[in-house]
């Protein structure tokens, strides 16, 4: 009989430890970097609880919370209205709890000449109106355009910040991440793509001013910076339980210092 209650205990624990898998889906910008770090953090002070984090765009982690497939999903963008009634055709009250602010940057090669941009030849130059440096006071020679892919909530960001909603050049390259933008940029000397600012001090690359103005804690707080946003988690109404608690623990003193130290803004 002892054997079997100490069986029945382990069990027990054992599925008490399974239970406590806190599910993250969604942004790039938030999920390759920062609640990596934050999730570390939780788990020194609560061993128990693991982690399944998949950083593959926003989009995916509004779906996420549609289908009840993760407790928090991640993302750069506030819910589309189609996404609102998607969810609310399934029962699912979209929540979202501002984490940090971002700011994104426009990232050169490091060895290109220009430093400063207006808002106005960025537009044009994602837009494709404007094809060679040469139009913008660099050296000669054909631009080559980094973009996030289309499940993105920064794609969707830039363009509504920086674009006025236009569509982005045919000719511009498609990247799955912040980290990969970065990556071609600094092997391309025409090159020419965002990032969020978490992403800005790659090797290679250097920040462009826009309309004077370079990206930084100060900018995006006073949101001098043309390009600042918040980002978000996104929860089924309020969240309960272990995403509750990582909420929580995302938005307190240790967890919006772990976000400054990576690279984004405090909320606080």
């Amino acid at each position: 009989m002892k054997k079997i209650l100490i069986l029945a205990a382990v069990t027990f624990a054992a599925t008490s430890l399974q239970a406590q898998k806190l599910v993250i889906k969604g942004s790039d910008t938030l999920g390759a970097k920062l609640v990596p770090q934050l999730a570390e953090a939780y788990k020194a002070k609560n061993p128990g609880v693991n982690f399944e984090i998949a950083a593959e765009g926003s989009a995916t982690g509004i779906a996420a919370i549609i289908d009840g497939t993760a407790q928090i999903g991640m993302s750069s963008r506030l819910a589309k209205s189609t996404e609102e009634s998607a969810g609310q055709a399934k029962g699912v009250t979209m929540k979202p709890t501002i984490v940090a602010y971002d700011g994104i940057a426009i990232l050169v090669n490091a060895s290109n000449p220009i430093s400063a941009l207006t808002a106005r030849q960025v537009e044009q130059i994602f837009a494709g109106d404007i094809t060679d440096w040469s139009a913008v006071g660099g050296a000669p020679g054909a631009i080559s355009i980094y973009t996030r892919n289309t499940s993105s909530g920064t794609y969707a960001d830039f363009r509504a910040l920086a674009m006025k909603n236009r569509d982005y050049a045919s000719s511009s390259q498609k990247m799955a991440g912040n980290e990969q933008i970065a990556s071609e940029v600094s092997k391309n000397p025409s090159g020419i793509g965002y990032v969020g600012l978490a992403y800005a001090s790659a090797p290679g690359v250097k920040v462009v001013a826009i309309d004077g103005v370079r990206p930084n804690k100060l900018s995006v707080q006073s949101k001098t910076y043309l390009y600042s946003r918040p980002t978000f988690y996104y929860t089924n109404g309020e969240p309960t339980g272990e995403a509750a608690k990582f909420l929580a623990f995302t938005l307190s003193d240790e967890g919006q210092q772990i976000a400054e130290k990576v690279g984004f803004v405090s909320i606080r």
